[in-house]
């Protein structure tokens, strides 16, 4: 009977504890979703009350070549930004695990990126870039190549927010990486040592293996930011030239505060929503077939 009286107790205590947490997350997190989704289902004009309207803003949405460019340009950055800073965040947070002599001030440096805020970010990219004294285009002229217009070429705008983000966030990953690497048992890796595994052998068939888990940790963290980029995008180019860099999220913000259009804006971004969660569950999923 005591056993039983206490375990009631802890389960009624237990509950008590996640209660301000699943408040918290229904006022912050369930409640704003839920209120745009129904705006999306709503026509909404500045004076008036909201008015359901169905479906209509998602027919629009289907319709919309605006929008199928936005989700091309959305999933375009996402991909090209995620595999560069996995690429190069691995052999850079392998790197730093197996270099301990500089570890710690090289760890202090690689923070300093994701630390800064994004509008330090997206006006340092501005100066940096500036066509006619942007120290880019400088070193290009030390080259012997040709001037780039790196935010105003339609070509290149994209490859350009990309690897802004790339540079900022890829020590995130550097970082990730590392700390995997050194929790891996040493077992293993001196035991494939004395089978005589080398090099990319050894990186191919053991590391990436066992890192598998935390990249793909890795990779969900960063999907959900670049699948949501905008405050770099919007500092540096506006969505622009044209449309070049007109991703979901400065699609919606226009359509939502420049056109007061917010039950289609409401509509993109649910549908982005959307896809930034299929995105989280296909990693993990992933994570459970790799996790060793």
């Amino acid at each position: 009977m005591k056993s039983l009286r206490s375990s009631s107790r802890s389960g009624t205590s237990y509950r008590w504890m996640v209660a301000p947490a699943l408040v918290f997350a229904g006022v912050m997190i369930v409640f704003p979703f839920g209120y745009a989704v129904w705006l999306s289902l709503c026509e909404i004009a500045l004076g008036q009350p909201p008015r359901l309207n169905g479906g209509a803003n998602y027919a629009r949405l289907a319709a919309d070549a605006d929008f199928w460019n936005g989700l091309r340009l959305t999933l375009l950055l996402y991909v090209i930004s995620l595999v560069a800073q996995l690429v190069i965040g691995t052999w850079l947070g392998l790197l730093l695990a197996r270099s301990r002599w500089a570890r710690g001030i090289i760890r202090t440096i690689l923070v300093s990126p994701f630390m800064l805020p994004p509008v330090v970010i997206g006006m340092m990219a501005i100066v940096i870039l500036d066509p006619s004294f942007g120290i880019a285009n400088w070193i290009l002229a030390q080259l012997g190549l040709p001037p780039r217009l790196w935010l105003s070429d339609p070509d290149t705008v994209i490859l350009t927010v990309a690897a802004i983000d790339t540079w900022q966030w890829t020590p995130f990953v550097a970082l990730i990486v590392m700390g995997g690497y050194l929790s891996l048992p040493g077992e293993v890796f001196e035991a494939a040592e004395v089978d005589g595994a080398r090099g990319w052998q050894r990186f191919r068939r053991l590391t990436l293996p066992l890192l598998g888990p935390t990249l793909v940790t890795a990779a969900v963290l960063r999907s959900v930011d670049l699948l949501r980029f905008f405050d770099v995008i919007y500092i540096t180019t506006q969505g622009g030239p044209g449309t070049a860099s007109t991703t979901l999220n400065i699609m919606a913000y226009r359509r939502g505060f420049e056109f007061f259009d917010i039950g289609y804006a409401s509509a993109i971004m649910v549908t982005l929503s959307a896809i930034i969660f299929g995105s989280v569950l296909a990693f993990a999923r992933l994570r459970r077939a790799v996790t060793w």
